[in-house]
């Protein structure tokens, strides 16, 4: 499975933005003094480091399914969206938070101001270029759906995590921005350490929502309602076949597992479920190539029934 062309290209316009933007960063931040500069220095070098470990998920969850994992290793794309979420509450924000701490019970001048308003600036032109190729793709996965809807629903965190950690980071400079001018034009030298508390504040909200979406694919999440109501309608084309249950769960971002109980005709024989299991495992995979594992189980509708209830009894 070739990972998506257009996810690999928002992870590389994000790597190597951030990657030239903290080097920036770090140089304007020692050469000025300014503690909100630090800290989007350690932002921008953290995203950096995000983006090569979502590319090596992806490059992960490429390896063909063996006797250890014979649902294959796409999941291998949520661990490491899961680990970038952490990386970023943890050092992006703890970093910036003590950093912050650290200048408001120490504060310090700053000094060459502009160096710091011209390395923003650029930062954020670069920021924003980059968050543009990640929503563009996004777009085109969210299909009608409203931004937060299409994320709650997206199967796919690495194109998502990119996009929420360029917001974070554009916001970030705005922040950043707003308290270097405050500390240097009104000579509030708190405010450049406020500033960059704020920017851990912005950090740890945007690494705990991602690390709750990334939760949610990595315990298993069904596949989309419209994919489940066209397997339905499959099945329910054939007027000898009365569905118990369907069951759907990405195992990745483009493999998902369909298990279905079906009660068949009683007058069918073995031989004839056995090739209605043929064929309806070939129109499903025809209609969703990401449904990868197709399973169907031939279960009498009582005894299904008389199971749920069995589980159910307290």
């Amino acid at each position: 499975m070739k990972a998506n062309q257009g996810t690999v290209k928002v992870i590389a316009a994000a790597f190597f933005g951030n990657l030239l933007i903290a080097i920036s960063k770090f140089a304007a931040a020692f050469y000025t003094g300014s503690s909100a500069m630090f800290s989007e220095g350690v932002h921008s070098l953290v995203d950096t480091g995000n983006q090569a470990l979502l590319f090596l998920g992806l490059k992960k969850s490429q390896k063909p399914a063996d006797d250890q994992h014979p649902f294959g290793y796409g999941g291998e794309v949520y661990f490491w969206a899961f680990v970038v979420a952490i990386l970023l509450f943890a050092v992006g924000a703890g970093v910036s938070f003590y950093e912050g701490w650290h200048k408001l019970h120490d504060p310090e001048p700053m000094e060459n101001i502009h160096i710091n308003y011209i390395v923003l600036t650029l930062a954020f032109i670069f920021e924003g270029y980059a968050w543009w190729v990640a929503y563009k793709e996004f777009n085109k996965l969210r299909g009608k759906r409203g931004i937060f809807d299409a994320v709650r629903a997206s199967k796919d965190p690495s194109v998502f995590v990119v996009l929420f950690e360029d917001s974070a980071a554009m916001l970030g400079i705005i922040v950043a921005f707003i308290g270097i001018w405050i500390s240097s034009h009104y000579g509030i030298t708190w405010a450049d350490a406020a500033a960059s508390i704020c920017i851990g504040v912005i950090l740890a909200f945007v690494a705990m929502t991602l690390a709750y979406e990334c939760k949610g694919l990595l315990l298993g999440e069904a596949a989309s309602p419209e994919v489940v109501e066209a397997v339905r309608k499959i099945f329910e084309n054939n007027e000898k076949v009365f569905i118990n249950e369907i069951a759907t769960m990405h195992m990745g971002p483009r493999t998902i597992l369909l298990v279905a109980s079906l009660d068949f005709d009683a007058d069918l024989s073995s031989s004839d479920v056995e090739q209605m299991g043929v064929v309806f495992e070939s129109e499903i995979k025809q209609a969703f190539p990401e449904i990868k594992r197709v399973y169907i189980e031939a279960k009498d509708r009582k005894d299904y029934v008389a199971k749920i209830k069995k589980n159910e009894t307290p």
